[in-house]
């Protein structure tokens, strides 16, 4: 799949819709939001650093910034969720998610900030990970996470995925869910027309 061109991105955008009626805009991650990003990253508590990647981390590497920062490249993509904090947009969670086109498998790792953990913003996200799944034509969306992480374990549980071993590391659980067809009525409308978009320039 051809990266999705920077000048493009937010063009590409979805509302999350939140139980209470807040509403977040989702979009893909641009070169520009590198300091924004790692301001975000940086704001997380340690515990939920800890959990997100696995491991000790004060801030996003440069290479995995990097990475972040271009999406659509190698099949791997990078999302934030916005919201209007007295007038300026401030990112309150984010997501990256890889395609594994030969087996028709979506794999994602996301975090929200602590400040806005408990108000339905992993479920909602999630939700729209699916949806993302399914436009890239996957049938499963894929997620690892620390055995001791009960926040995300309750939060996959919740979202119906069903949970196994982690092959290679005893430390991590790993949680699994069948994604629907997709289909010209699911929520993320805006990825779908990009998806669409990116198959028929690459058969030119």
């Amino acid at each position: 799949m051809t990266a999705l061109r920077p000048d493009n991105l937010r063009q590409h955008s979805d509302v999350l819709h939140l139980q209470s009626g807040q509403r977040l805009t989702l979009r893909f991650v641009e070169p520009d939001d590198s300091d924004a990003l790692q301001t975000y990253v940086r704001g997380l508590s340690q515990s939920s650093r800890y959990r997100r990647f696995l491991g000790a981390a004060s801030e996003l590497p440069p290479s995995l910034l990097d990475g972040f920062t271009h999406a659509g490249e190698d099949d791997r993509f990078s999302v934030i969720a916005t919201a209007s904090v007295d007038g300026v947009e401030r990112i309150v969670a984010e997501a990256r998610y890889a395609l594994n086109a030969d087996q028709a498998s979506v794999e994602f790792g996301l975090s929200v900030d602590d400040r806005w953990q408990g108000h339905g913003v992993g479920a909602a996200l999630m939700k729209n990970l699916e949806c993302r799944a399914a436009a890239l034509g996957a049938t499963r969306l894929v997620g690892d996470t620390l055995r001791s992480n009960e926040v995300m374990t309750s939060l996959a549980r919740k979202s119906g995925f069903a949970f196994t071993a982690c092959p290679g590391d005893w430390r991590l659980v790993r949680f699994e869910k069948q994604v629907a067809p997709a289909t010209p009525h699911i929520p993320c409308v805006s990825w779908r027309r990009a998806a669409q978009r990116i198959a028929l320039e690459a058969a030119l």
